[in-house]
């Protein structure tokens, strides 16, 4: 494999893509950016994974259709209403949305994915599109990334973006990435939008292979609060401007460009959790020694979304008892006589990063506390506990001797303000 490298520009580092992000008034009590455009300057491949929620969005339902003919060379979203619950009014507001934005960058409005996030079930104006859209374009540029990442965020606190390049055929290329999510995070590809742009040259086909691939092991082991969005949306264009023999089929060209996607996906996975609403820490369970991968999935996610865990780690509190009950309840096949428990944290690491291999570190790295060892509940250091808990970003490691196979999740705690967040979200 070769070497990725973390670079600046987030949508933008690739060639050939600009961005744009401005304030059109979506929600009447927005004063930053609610509004962004990304766009390539060459047709891209394309492809897309959605909310699994039966319940979806007018927008996710449009950009569906769109995205299943493999192209696309514009994306247009908005904060502040989510277009969902609308009925046929919303899906002609999600139409006309990307026919503005055709007319405006002189594509065709089928090669325009739509993203909305924000309030269910309000009239959506899409008025307030159209007057702004060719402002909005006017300002493309290859440093709007920094505008755009704002425009996409609701009840962020952080924005979250990345770029890597790396090398596929003996070409270099770029691939970036910006993403929201805090609140109504339990993805299954929580209001979750993810845009991927990239220069390297890969079909439509194995485009979606590898989304399909990479969120199964970043995004969709992220839980914040347990409830699924109607909006989820993650879409890659790959517009093949770095000149590199286009992707078609698996093997080593196929596996830089997974490799690739997999280190920008997993950094976006970890800063959602890390940013869940409220959230003071971000915690992460890694689980070593399932008897498949599926198992690993499963109970290092059990864990994360279990909200009996979460404010254990909020009151900094080491009750190791909820991770066993937890893994019990998953459903997933384990040895619990033959379960250890670890606490682990390196000082001074904050939940906010670039590298998201940068935040634990190597194995040896950093403070650990066997809580449970063999299934049975150890006299563990109180202090040293609490004191590896207090920490930013905080691991909880589990091993099992039931196989070969681990995984990991990521989640943040639950304190009093997600409740205070969430409980006039509306008015």
């Amino acid at each position: 494999m070769s070497d990725i490298k973390f670079i600046e520009g987030g949508v933008c580092a690739p060639q050939g893509f600009t961005a744009n992000g401005m304030l059109c008034k979506i929600k009447a009590s927005r004063t930053k950016n609610d509004t962004a455009l990304v766009y390539s300057e060459k047709l891209c491949n394309a492809a897309g994974v959605f909310t699994s929620n039966r319940v979806k969005a007018e927008s996710v339902k449009y950009t569906m259709k769109n995205i299943a003919r493999g192209t696309a060379q514009a994306a247009i979203e908005c904060s502040g209403n989510a277009n969902c619950c609308t009925g046929s009014a919303g899906y002609e507001a999600a139409e006309r949305m990307a026919a503005c934005t055709a007319k405006a960058c002189g594509i065709k409005a089928e090669d325009v994915l739509v993203y909305t996030t924000g309030v269910i079930g309000a009239p959506f104006d899409v008025t307030k599109i159209e007057n702004n859209i060719e402002e909005l374009k006017a300002g493309l540029s290859k440093e709007g990334n920094k505008e755009a990442r704002i425009a996409i965020m609701t009840t962020d606190t952080q924005f979250k973006e990345c770029a890597v390049e790396f090398t596929v055929g003996g070409k270099v290329c770029r691939m970036g990435t910006m993403c929201k999510g805090s609140g109504m995070i339990h993805i299954n590809m929580g209001t979750m939008l993810s845009f991927v742009t990239t220069d390297c040259a890969v079909s439509s086909e194995m485009l979606q292979k590898a989304l399909r691939s990479s969120v199964a092991g970043t995004y969709n082991m992220v839980s914040v609060d347990g409830d699924m969005s109607t909006n989820d949306t993650l879409c890659i264009m790959a517009n093949g401007m770095a000149g590199n023999t286009e992707i078609t089929s698996e093997g080593p060209d196929y596996d830089e460009f997974l490799e690739a996607l997999n280190k920008i996906n997993r950094v976006m996975a970890m800063k959602i959790a890390a940013d869940g609403e409220g959230a003071s820490r971000l915690v992460e369970c890694k689980v070593r020694g399932a008897k498949d991968l599926e198992t690993a999935r499963v109970l290092a996610k059990e864990v994360i979304g279990s909200n009996l865990v979460k404010a254990a780690m909020f009151g900094q509190d080491a009750n190791c008892g909820r991770i066993l009950c937890a893994m019990g309840y998953s459903g997933a096949e384990f040895n619990p006589e033959k379960t250890s428990v670890y606490f682990k944290s390196i000082a001074g690491k904050s939940r906010y990063f670039d590298d998201a291999d940068a935040v634990f570190g190597c194995d040896k790295c950093g403070e650990k506390i066997e809580v449970i060892h063999n299934g049975v509940g150890l006299a563990f250091d109180e202090e040293k506990a609490e004191k590896i808990l207090k920490e930013e970003a905080v691991q909880i490691l589990i091993l099992l001797e039931d196989g070969d196979a681990e995984a990991t999740a990521w989640g943040c705690d639950l304190t009093y303000d997600y409740v205070k967040i969430n409980g006039d979200y509306r008015t």
